[in-house]
């Protein structure tokens, strides 16, 4: 039974789910798929839209009207209700955590249910139950991964798609997609130095510290070298430079450091999804095996300072250690004969109106991958713009979606 509630500005509709952990064993293990509607009030028999959230394992946000949140919100709400999909393991959907009790072998036996194509067959599940013949869908960043294999697999489900800094390759193997993230994360790391050449001393001093173990993040983890490197995930977004600026100015010994600087980190126990199943959704059917690892190019070791971005590694399951439990599982599951995510045959032939923003300067989807995309859907109207970050959907996002709608209806 679904509950309605008001709040200024909004009626929130909340849905719970049972779905299979695994679609193609319908009478297997059960999990809880939560979903929760957004309206205007007066917009309650709109179309849906069904929001696909990043990560993956992040929930979808929590709406407001006042405060507004998430920005795109207003504007979307003019010509849909929302679909807020905690996708499956984040949030209230069965989160995921350590998966304490089981072996290694049943923790990666368990996670490899949680990529794009379960929760598409989630998605799919959900919209049979409420009745909707077709709805639309916008995919934020791996979000924007889900949508292109809702594309490739229940086109005729689909009313419109919308990208947003996800505009996955099809067929590439994920080696050639971090080659081509380091690319671009090694062109940033200069822009951020060249902006804030003093960086360069203060990242070495902190570099020192770390290898002498002195400095101690919330939690109790020593802080080492490799892991500090990571804070360069932050420089891929609107802001991100100036909020790494601020952080590294401080005293390292202060507490706000410690703090904040554990914050600019991307991965940590909160969602421990991230991490685990990262890389496999790059995989369009191959084994992904520590990818980003392999591919690390020399420059990174010659140079200390070079940060890292969006890129997983195998040192992190001892680094994190929120993330130890899964060590030997995300071990499996780099192993793992991942199937293909996407149907180039399909996307050939997709009648769908779609359009997606493409960010120029996206140190996590590469845009020339995300051209190449593009040109495969023949319905698919591209907006290549250097005016946003990879988060240009929170930085700006009542203009973002305007412009797709509008491209996506033949408008512009």
């Amino acid at each position: 039974m679904a509950d309605t509630v008001k709040i200024p500005g909004l009626l929130l509709t909340e849905h719970e789910f049972r779905v299979p952990l695994d679609h193609s064993a319908p009478d297997g293990e059960q999990i809880t798929v939560f979903a929760r509607e957004v309206a205007d009030p007066d917009g309650r028999d709109r179309p849906l839209l069904v929001f696909l959230q990043g990560g993956p394992g992040q929930e979808a946000p929590r709406p407001s009207r006042v405060p507004l949140n998430p920005p795109w919100l207003d504007r979307t709400l003019a010509d849909h209700r929302v679909l807020m999909l905690d996708q499956r393991g984040t949030g209230r959907s069965t989160p995921v955590g350590t998966l304490d009790g089981r072996t290694p072998q049943e923790q990666a036996d368990y996670l490899a249910h949680f990529r794009a194509d379960a929760i598409v067959a989630d998605a799919e599940w959900i919209r049979r139950e409420l009745g909707v013949d077709r709805w639309s869908v916008l995919g934020q960043s791996f979000g924007g991964f889900c949508a292109l294999h809702y594309l490739s697999v229940a086109p005729d489900s689909l009313a419109e798609v919308y990208f947003t800094g996800g505009l996955p390759p099809v067929g590439l193997h994920c080696d050639e997609v971090y080659r081509a993230t380091f690319t671009r994360m090694t062109e940033i790391n200069g822009e951020y130095y060249r902006a804030y050449p003093g960086d360069r001393d203060r990242v070495r001093k902190i570099l020192d510290l770390c290898e002498a173990g002195e400095i101690v993040l919330r939690g109790g983890d020593v802080l080492t070298p490799r892991r500090f490197r990571q804070i360069g995930h932050a420089l891929g977004m609107s802001g991100g430079a100036e909020r790494v600026h601020y952080v590294l100015e401080r005293d390292p010994s202060s507490p706000s450091f410690r703090h904040d600087l554990a914050d600019l980190m991307p991965f940590n126990g909160r969602n421990p999804l991230y991490a685990a199943i990262h890389e496999s959704s790059y995989s369009d059917g191959c084994v992904t095996g520590w990818s980003a690892e392999r591919v690390l190019p020399d420059a990174y070791g010659e140079d200390s300072t070079l940060l890292t971005g969006e890129h997983v590694f195998p040192w992190m399951f001892t680094d994190y250690s929120e993330l130890a439990p899964l060590r030997e599982a995300a071990e499996l599951l780099a192993a793992w004969e991942w199937p293909s995510l996407y149907d180039a045959d399909v996307l050939r032939s997709c009648e769908v109106p779609a359009a997606a923003a493409i960010y120029a300067n996206d140190p996590y989807v590469d845009r020339a991958l995300s051209e190449e995309t593009a040109r495969l859907i023949p319905t698919l109207r591209p907006w290549l713009t250097s005016e946003y970050e990879h988060n240009g959907l929170r930085a700006d996002g009542a203009r973002i979606m305007d412009r797709l709608i509008s491209l996506a209806r033949g408008r512009l």
